[in-house]
């Protein structure tokens, strides 16, 4: 499991202590259970807890343990308050909105007025003076290099592209116009706009000898990473938005755009112009055909097509059918 430092990224503007938490925001706060109190100032997810964090709780869950006892529940769900399985939480009434409030306060993230970074202007490029970057990578004309930003040994960074939030491995190529570290589409469905975008303190992680073409588009995870593994190509004008996982040696084509939050396993082959819906997973050694439209998990060994997605042999079976019927 890959880690990364979030205050590299993003400065802790404040912490909290859990009591003082709970009075600062009780006009949203509808329950409160707490065993100790202690200081937060970090974020966990269901994979990575963190010491000293708040863990958003939005599922209903039978079983879910917590290792570290410095981790404060925030859930809007109330069987899961009244099963008192969770010796620190809070039961909210809107999830958004505490998400945002707690860490537009915690955190002075890209998307907050006062973010700020220093740059050097090194080679026709900007390179924040908190980024690493190995000598013998090349980095060429016109780049933004941010704050955090770790890049590894021979790494190619052609024109125009701006990393931010990411950690590059070694041998990393990542095409000219290619923005890697980009915010998440995160928002509250009911409150549209710049005011109430959900912020995303995650990163990108990009592993060895990953090949980005141009004109490509990274989003940075909410809390975590977007990861792209070892020995994977992506072509020219790819999507990939926050939270999606790519196992290693993927080949995907271009004009794809894969959606939030999903998994997709190694040695999968993608044709152009495929879409995925959110929260799906795909499976090893699948392929997938140009154009399809991809809704639901597909299994290992799979080969696709189609929208919505199925089996290519019944999807051949489809089109003569219809030929027939002419359509």
């Amino acid at each position: 499991m890959f880690s990364f430092k979030r205050k590299n990224f993003f400065s802790l503007k404040k912490s909290y202590y859990s009591s003082n938490l709970i009075k600062t925001f009780k006009k949203n706060i509808i329950k409160n259970r707490l065993s100790n109190n202690f200081e937060i100032n970090e974020v966990s997810s269901f994979e990575i807890q963190r010491a000293n964090s708040i863990l958003f709780l939005e599922k209903d869950i039978d079983a879910f343990e917590i290792k570290i006892d410095t981790i404060l529940i925030i859930t809007n769900k109330k069987n899961i308050f009244d099963k008192k399985i969770f010796q620190n939480i809070i039961l909210v009434e809107d999830l958004n909105l505490i998400w945002n409030l707690l860490i537009n306060d915690i955190f002075i993230h890209e998307d907050s007025i006062d973010y700020d970074d220093v740059f050097v202007y090194s080679n026709n490029s900007y390179i924040s003076k908190f980024a690493t970057v190995d000598k013998s990578t090349k980095i060429s004309n016109n780049c933004v290099i941010g704050r955090g930003v770790e890049i590894g040994k021979n790494c190619i960074i052609k024109n125009n592209v701006v990393i931010k939030n990411s950690i590059l491995k070694n041998n990393v190529v990542i095409c000219d116009n290619s923005s890697i570290g980009t915010t998440g589409f995160g928002f509250d469905y009911n409150k549209r706009g710049s005011n109430f975008l959900n912020p995303q303190i995650g990163c990108v992680i990009i592993d060895d000898n990953v090949h980005i073409g141009a004109g490509c588009t990274i989003d940075r995870a909410k809390i975590d990473f977007t990861h792209i593994g070892k020995n994977s190509m992506i072509d020219n004008l790819v999507h990939i938005a926050h939270n999606v996982s790519i196992g290693e040696n993927a080949c995907i084509a271009a004009q794809t755009g894969i959606s939030g939050s999903v998994k997709i396993g190694n040695n999968v082959t993608v044709g152009g112009k495929v879409g995925f819906a959110g929260h799906i997973k795909i499976g090893d050694n699948v392929i997938i055909a140009a154009r399809s439209g991809v809704t639901k998990n597909i299994k290992d060994n799979s080969v696709v097509a189609g929208f919505p997605a199925i089996d290519i042999k019944d999807w051949k079976k489809n089109i003569i059918r219809n030929r027939r019927n002419g359509y």
